[in-house]
């Protein structure tokens, strides 16, 4: 006899797991885009995405229990957005992928 509580629970457990995963070094420097005033944007938090510096909806399908950072550009303007996600500021970077740590880390491995 199953326990359709226990199924669903499970299932959400999977896809939505309660200690979600670290973030891993996409890149070791950042990226420098145009934000356009007004628009609203998804920052990449976990790393994983293949359109760095935004998402593409990795972390869902990696089932690692992240979600991106949604901000709205004030002004229209360039700036180097985080790609080691280690920033301090984020999305915007701080000179962090300077440090020793994130030059030694692997890209696509947690800091």
């Amino acid at each position: 006899d199953l326990n359709p509580r226990r199924d669903i629970s499970s299932w959400l457990a999977r896809w939505f797991p309660r200690t979600p995963a670290r973030s891993v070094v996409a890149l070791k420097t950042p990226i420098k885009v145009e934000l356009v005033a007004g628009k609203t944007y998804r920052w990449c938090v976990c790393g994983r995405s293949k359109k760095q510096p935004f998402c593409d909806g990795s972390h869902f399908f990696q089932r690692t229990g992240l979600s991106p950072l949604k901000f709205k550009a004030q002004e229209t303007r360039t700036v180097a957005l985080c790609t080691c996600k280690a920033t301090q500021r984020p999305p915007y970077c701080d000179g962090t992928h300077r440090s020793e740590r994130v030059q030694k880390a692997e890209v696509g491995s947690p800091l």
